[in-house]
Parts: structure tokens; sequence; C-alpha cells
């Protein structure tokens, strides 16, 4: 899903600055062989007709979807709570990785969003970070399923909602309805 913590920022701000141009002219496929396609002639994006309207089912599809996510990592960027998906994703990227690269991965995670002085701190109550900071001993790809949860329900009870109103997203809802 992720290429690495150091990447995401850039990369889904740029895709989010070429899905915001592809808002005016965008082109939409009425067939469903993929959500995105590549043009070899021109290097343009495509967006299925329905896939922003699926955004609206859940919070699942919208994060499945590759557009949908690098446009909800706008918004949160907009709003300042990027950590958020950053924290979730890079959590994501955890649970994939190989077992001996855990321990030190988990310490990268833990003291870029979870520890006090953290650069990126998400919003997580006490008890939930002493019992990460617990489970760092014997990480394992669960050692970060709490933290991920209250996370993912935050963005689900919170800022999605506010994504499913902004203008950007009505926007393109729009664009779409209108083809």
């Amino acid at each position: 899903m992720c290429r690495g913590l150091d990447a995401l920022p850039l990369t889904c701000l740029e895709r989010a600055k070429q899905l915001k141009a592809l808002f005016s002219g965008l082109r939409l496929r009425q067939d469903h062989t993929g959500i995105m396609g590549h043009s070899n002639k021109a290097n343009t994006q495509r967006l299925n007709r329905n896939e922003p309207l699926n955004w609206s089912r859940s919070f699942e599809d919208l994060l499945s979807s590759p557009n949908g996510l690098c446009l909800f990592r706008a918004f949160l960027h907009s709003e300042f709570s990027e950590e958020n998906i950053a924290f979730y994703l890079a959590c994501e990227d955890y649970r994939a990785t190989n077992t001996s690269q855990l321990p030190a991965k988990a310490q990268k995670i833990y003291q870029e969003f979870i520890s006090a002085d953290a650069p990126r701190e998400v919003n997580l109550d006490h008890a939930t970070k002493a019992l990460t900071r617990d489970g760092l001993g014997q990480a394992g790809p669960a050692t970060f399923d709490l933290a991920q949860a209250k996370i993912h329900g935050l963005m689900q009870r919170d800022s999605y909602p506010r994504f499913l109103k902004s203008p950007a997203y009505l926007e393109l809802v729009g664009t779409a309805k209108s083809r």
C-alpha cells in the first residue's frame, strides 16, 4: 500500500494535485476494468465513474481506493491532521513487514507517532499509549492494532463525515453525476 514513511506525504500531495487538476476535465471510465488506468501516450489518470460515489458508501471504500486515499490524505493535510492517516498507513505497512524487521520498525513508528515528544503525535489516550509502549518489547504484527483501531475510529467518526462535505469531494461527485 505504501512504499515507506518518508515517501508518503510528497507522493500523496502530488497525487492530490493531479486529482484536483482532473476535476475540471475529468475523464470517467464507464467500464470496470480498473480503478486507475494509465494511458501510455499521455500518462493520464482515469477515474471510474462510480469511484467517487462509492467513497460515500463507507470509510473502508474510501481507504481501499488509491484515488480516494490520496484525496482524503490531502483533505487531512488541509485540516492539519494528516498524522492520523500517516499513522494508519504506517501500521498497515508495519503489518506487512518481514518479522525480523518488526522491532526496528515498531520503534520508528512509536517515536514518530506515539511517544510524548513525537513529531507527528496522534491523539491517543494514555492507556492505549502505555499498552502500545509495553508491546514494543515483543514487537509482532499486532503491536499497533489497538492504537490503529482507535485512530481509524477517530477518522471514521470525525474526519470522514467532514471529508464527504468538503468542497473538493462535492465538486468531484457533482462532476461524476453530471456525466
